[in-house]
């Protein structure tokens, strides 16, 4: 069964590492993108949810706002992502958006009280090292500095929804709150769409349910099934593959090919991360 959930988690990762090429496959704006990510996710959860008979209660007024403001990051946290892809590459994107672990790492002792170790710092300072290699100046005129930056920003509000989603795990299921979490986005973002400056190509009516029912719904059901038969640890280390498969997939499909500079930063930033995974599950 541990080969079972071996093939399910590196299915997952592999679809969360070539959902940001949609990025670069869909001219549209990253609202938009999103706001068809969301929608066509939350459909399809929501269809399995109804198999299932997972009920869809909200428990008290107090987590119905924390929903909508769940839903309110993510939708953020993706934006911000596929806006750093579509300005910079694909690598800058998925290895600056890996920072979110040292982000929960920093954030999640001032949020549940818990001890802050030296060694948390120490891996946020190789972290930092990392992007400084990505990042070829400080000049903002620059649009692989500027992707970094916004791919820094949605591994921060990442790592701000991982933190809130671990508040809450307990009470409802992971399923679930993904579903209410993509919902809640769509539903945000849609009086936004008429802001925006847009029209679908004929190819973007395959590639967005692709990438909503796909690289989403269907990448998060398998990261979660994937938990009744690997270690936690085992899942988090593997989900560090999402920018290598990205790059990967980026190389055959785009022609994409990152320099020296960036592969040497993002080796420094994965290693870390996956060097701080195991110290934490460890300790």
């Amino acid at each position: 069964m541990k080969r079972h959930g071996l093939l399910e988690i590196h299915i997952a990762v592999i679809l969360f590492g070539l959902s940001g090429l949609f990025g670069k496959f869909l001219t549209l704006p990253p609202l938009v993108i999103v706001f068809g990510r969301t929608f066509f996710a939350a459909l399809t959860l929501s269809i399995i949810l109804a198999g299932f008979k997972i009920p869809f209660r909200v428990k008290s007024r107090r987590d119905f706002f924390v929903l909508i403001l769940l839903g309110i990051i993510l939708a953020v946290h993706w934006i911000t992502f596929f806006h750093s892809i579509q300005i910079s590459t694909v690598a800058v994107g998925l290895l600056t958006f890996s920072t979110f672990p040292i982000f929960v790492t920093l954030m999640e002792p001032v949020f549940f009280k818990e001890k802050f170790r030296p060694f948390d710092m120490l891996t946020a300072g190789f972290v930092v090292v990392g992007l400084l290699w990505v990042i070829p100046s400080f000049d903002f005129q620059n649009n692989i500095t500027l992707g970094a930056f916004w791919g820094t920003l949605s591994g921060f509000t990442f790592a701000v929804l991982s933190i809130l989603n671990r508040k809450y795990v307990g009470t409802y299921p992971p399923m679930l709150m993904v579903c209410c979490q993509n919902g809640t986005a769509t539903l945000i973002l849609l009086p936004f769409l008429f802001l925006e400056n847009w029209a679908l190509r004929p190819a973007d009516y395959v590639l967005l349910p692709v990438l909503g029912i796909f690289c989403t719904a269907l990448a998060h059901v398998l990261f979660i099934k994937s938990l009744v038969h690997i270690k936690t640890q085992l899942a988090s280390i593997t989900a560090c593959l999402e920018p290598v498969y990205g790059i990967i997939f980026a190389f055959f499909l785009l022609g994409e090919i990152p320099d020296a500079r960036t592969i040497l930063g993002g080796g420094i930033i994965l290693g870390t991360i996956a060097l701080a995974t195991l110290k934490r599950r460890s300790s």
